[in-house]
């Protein structure tokens, strides 16, 4: 077989490998019997990696987690954070008690030659924990017309939990024309976010509402239930805080116009005028029987 033939194949094996969820660089293979493991929480579990092609393999294990990254097994050794409750062997890790911290993806990596030999195979770990009780924001009245957001979560189910609404008792499909309590209602349901949005509310709105939480392991867990009602706006309250806001000021206006044609703050000017001085002046010396006016006084 010609050079290019060999060259085909192995980008094909590499190719292959990288969406059976492995990476294979060299002679060496690393697979997974379980690529996608589930384990209810306080449970053991085993992340299975076998391979072959290696002399002298050097096996590591990663956590990946969001952003964050961290070393479970380095050099084939557990490292400090994982010792005590994760064991290694040639076949994979083994995990004492799985805690929902757990869940993320993990990834085994087996190399010698400095690297020239190298593989991975991803294995992904989910630790099913039920839903907690969902917590509600539900206004107690909302303005016909307006648009009006419910909102539900819970923080503790793994898988993360999907939502869906109650009213009255009965279930709020995501879409309202399906069912005929909601064919006058106009609304959507966000069933991974948990939002129920009203836009806009109208007057057949009102009732008791509450949200269900279910991510498929454990039971549902529903919401208190509470009572929203869909109120008209008030026009006539507006129309008189208007008109008590207009008298009141034209009650100051007339009164600042009265003051001043009454000359109110003109007297207040007067009043207000400055006192004139007075300057004394002693008397200077003079000779006994000579008379001047030395003193002086001004007003």
């Amino acid at each position: 077989m010609g050079t290019e033939g060999k060259t085909g194949k192995k980008l094909l094996f590499l190719f292959t490998s990288v969406i059976l969820g492995s990476l294979v660089q060299g002679k060496g293979s690393v697979y997974t019997s379980q690529p996608d493991v589930q384990v209810a929480e306080n449970n053991s579990v085993k992340l299975s990696c076998t391979y072959s092609g290696f002399s002298s393999p050097r096996v590591e294990w990663k956590f990946v987690q969001g952003d964050t990254t961290t070393l479970v097994c380095y050099n084939s050794q557990i490292t400090a954070s994982y010792a005590g409750r994760v064991t290694f062997s040639s076949s994979g890790i083994t995990f004492n008690s799985v805690t929902r911290k757990d869940t993320g993806a993990y990834t085994c990596m087996v190399s010698e030659d400095g690297g020239q030999n190298y593989g991975e195979v991803n294995i992904h770990l989910t630790v099913l924990v039920p839903p907690s009780k969902p917590t509600v924001n539900i206004p107690s009245s909302v303005t016909i017309g307006n648009r009006a957001v419910l909102t539900c979560s819970e923080q503790d189910g793994s898988p993360p939990s999907e939502y869906s609404w109650f009213r009255d008792g009965i279930d709020m499909l995501t879409d309202a024309k399906k069912t005929r309590a909601f064919v006058n209602s106009s609304y959507t349901v966000d069933p991974k976010t948990g939002d129920l949005i009203f836009d806009p509310v109208t007057a057949f709105d009102t009732g008791e509402y509450y949200c269900q939480a279910q991510n498929g392991f454990g039971t549902a867990t529903r919401s208190e239930a509470v009572r929203m009602d869909a109120v008209e706006l008030n026009v006539g309250g507006i129309v008189a805080a208007v008109l008590v806001t207009l008298i009141l000021l034209g009650v100051l206006i007339f009164g600042i116009w009265f003051a001043y044609s009454r000359g109110y703050f003109e007297r207040t000017k007067k009043g207000t005028a400055p006192s004139k001085k007075v300057i004394y002046s002693q008397p200077s010396t003079r000779s006994e029987g000579e008379f001047k006016q030395t003193s002086s006084f001004l007003v």
